[in-house]
């Protein structure tokens, strides 16, 4: 379990967050398309997860705006932007924002990816949400980069996912 907050609250999360080093989990989602996303279909590329409450919120959306930016300057190198949004909402909002270079992946039918990456949160004003975290992974699913944001309303540290790729 790990605590975060949301704007001074105290939320804690189902596990732990995939450290850097260990393996990460296999994980299945669904694209803004309704077809499942699984890890496998990323065999080869390195990932990065940027994982987060809801695209409905600012600094939400902010890091999908990011990432989609970035992402366009990676080598083999795949960003799935990753909330418990329904895919509509998801599409709705990638159309609007004209966002093309990030996958955008629903964890609403997944809640094992939210265990298993220890990211759901249990208690607090968002609970059954998840936390934000980036997690950046190698060609072999190796976590090279783990941040679990402690104060939820802030930004992840972007610097550091991409440092890592370079």
């Amino acid at each position: 379990m790990e605590t975060v907050f949301f704007k001074g609250t105290p939320c804690h999360t189902y596990g732990n967050i995939p450290a850097a080093g260990s393996t990460a989990p296999c994980f299945k989602l669904v694209s803004k398309d309704l077809a499942d996303i699984s890890c496998k279909d990323y065999d080869g590329k390195r990932i990065v997860l940027n994982v987060f409450p809801s695209l409905d919120t600012p600094v939400c959306a902010a890091s999908v705006r990011r990432f989609n930016v970035e992402a366009s300057n990676l080598d083999n190198t795949a960003v799935i932007c990753v909330s418990m949004d329904l895919p509509f909402a998801m599409s709705r909002f990638c159309t609007a924002e004209g966002i093309e270079n990030v996958t955008a992946a629903s964890a609403f039918r997944s809640p094992e990816f939210a265990q298993q990456y220890g990211l759901q949160l249990i208690d607090g004003p968002l609970a059954g949400l998840l936390a934000r975290a980036v997690i950046v992974m190698d060609e072999n699913h190796k976590v090279i980069f783990s941040d679990l944001v402690e104060e939820i309303t802030n930004e992840p540290d972007y610097e550091g996912a991409i440092s890592v790729l370079r």
